[in-house]
């Protein structure tokens, strides 16, 4: 009785908007005092610094400045124009461009909403201006953005790992597979699209042209090679990734010198509230983690579930759901460190790989990402475009139709994402 009254506080506290972190510290401090009495509570300020000072975590942060310091640098101008000499001469070129710069963005910044906001200011009006429509405008920005939580290094990957005591390394070595099928599937939509509304092409494909934009761009593949390199290497953990990659964001932007000092300033101060937000709530949880563990929730869910059934398959499913329908009322960072402290017990228990188990929350958390009410990375686009949310919904729908084909290929063929992590580490 006293747990569904707490669940039921903490939705009615999201609900009046009261911001996720409080309500969850709240609810947590209330259901410990209640349970164990007011002497449980004289250590919650270092059960909250412990849990949100773990080493991951400091990745946070630096792939966040990363993101600002490369695109204030001029890096992202220069990747926008060899990836237009590549792929802009394909009918809907521009729309392909967006996905693939933004495939490149998120091996750097491992946030959607910061690939959103970089790349919807630049491209967006430029593809208004070529005669593409506004919805279908913030739609291809949006869903591609989302490549960003996919493909390492990902801000959600790290904290999954950090909620569920699993390797961040392995993480990210299993979303390179599924973030490219997922480029390649955007792209293929995004063709589709063009073809029938006769969207334009851009330049010819021009050799010269490609070399010199290859030539311009070529310091800033310095980064992925040290971010992925690095990792796959086993040369760095992603902590230490994350730190290069700040550093080589620096000497790349350094080379091309015109930073852009203001936007840099903005950019930080928008990454640093961000991951202001992402710690708190990462302390938070902890309070909220030690009370349901105390009181044996997620034993309680691992067994209920386990009676009703033991197949892989239909955990899986039955997560699936569970899954895609809180990705429509929280974000990915509140999703993760409330939900996966429960179910964690149910996939050990069920004798699923927690690795391949967090690519199916990454790519769940994905599409959430795309579904309205909430629609973080959605919203930011269609504000970017000026557009309605609901009629890009309508056209966004293809998109997020790509989102799901991919996670039920990796839910039901645990090959596709876990051959590499099988081949590097295992």
């Amino acid at each position: 009785m006293l747990i569904a009254a707490i669940f039921i506080a903490l939705l009615l506290m999201i609900c009046i908007n009261v911001p996720i972190a409080v309500a969850l510290a709240m609810c947590g401090v209330i259901g410990l005092f209640l349970t164990e009495g007011a002497d449980s509570l004289v250590t919650i300020a270092l059960d909250m610094y412990g849990g949100s000072t773990k080493f991951s975590l400091i990745a946070i942060p630096m792939f966040v400045l990363a993101g600002a310091i490369m695109n204030a640098g001029g890096i992202t101008d220069r990747l926008i124009n060899f990836v237009t000499a590549i792929i802009g001469f394909i009918r809907g070129g521009l729309a392909m461009v967006n996905i693939g710069v933004s495939l490149f963005f998120a091996e750097i910044s491992g946030s959607a909403v910061a690939d959103v906001a970089a790349m919807g200011s630049i491209l967006i009006p430029q593809m208004k201006k070529r005669g593409y429509s506004k919805e279908f405008s913030a739609a291809v920005t949006s869903s591609s953005a989302s490549l960003a939580i996919i493909i390492p290094p990902s801000i959600p990957m790290i904290l999954y790992a950090a909620s569920a005591n699993t390797s961040v390394e392995q993480l990210f070595v299993a979303g390179v597979v599924p973030g490219l099928l997922g480029a390649a599937g955007l792209m293929l939509v995004a063709y589709i699209f063009a073809k029938r509304y006769n969207f334009p092409t851009e330049a010819a494909f021009n050799i010269p042209r490609l070399k010199e934009t290859f030539i311009d761009a070529l310091p800033a593949f310095i980064l992925p090679v040290v971010i992925l390199g690095g990792i796959f290497g086993g040369f760095v953990t992603a902590t230490e990734a994350a730190g290069l990659a700040v550093l080589a964001a620096i000497v790349v932007s350094a080379w091309y010198r015109n930073i852009n000092f203001a936007h840099l300033r903005r950019a930080m101060l928008d990454g640093g509230i961000q991951t202001a937000v992402v710690m708190l709530l990462v302390a938070a949880s902890v309070l909220m983690g030690g009370f349901l563990t105390r009181a044996q929730i997620p034993q309680q869910l691992a067994e209920g579930i386990l009676s009703i059934t033991t197949q892989q398959w239909a955990i899986l499913l039955i997560l699936n759901v569970f899954f895609l329908i809180i990705g429509f009322f929280l974000h990915s960072a509140a999703a993760i460190i409330l939900v996966i402290p429960i179910v964690i017990p149910l996939i050990t228990a069920a004798g699923i790989d927690p690795v391949h188990f967090g690519l199916v929350v990454t790519l769940n958390l994905a599409i959430g990402q795309q579904t309205p009410p909430v629609a973080s990375v959605l919203i930011t686009a269609c504000s970017v475009a000026r557009a309605n949310i609901w009629e890009v919904s309508k056209v966004n729908i293809w998109f997020v139709g790509v989102l799901l084909a991919v996670l039920m290929l990796c839910t039901y063929v645990p090959s596709v994402p876990m051959f590499l992590v099988e081949y590097f580490y295992r």
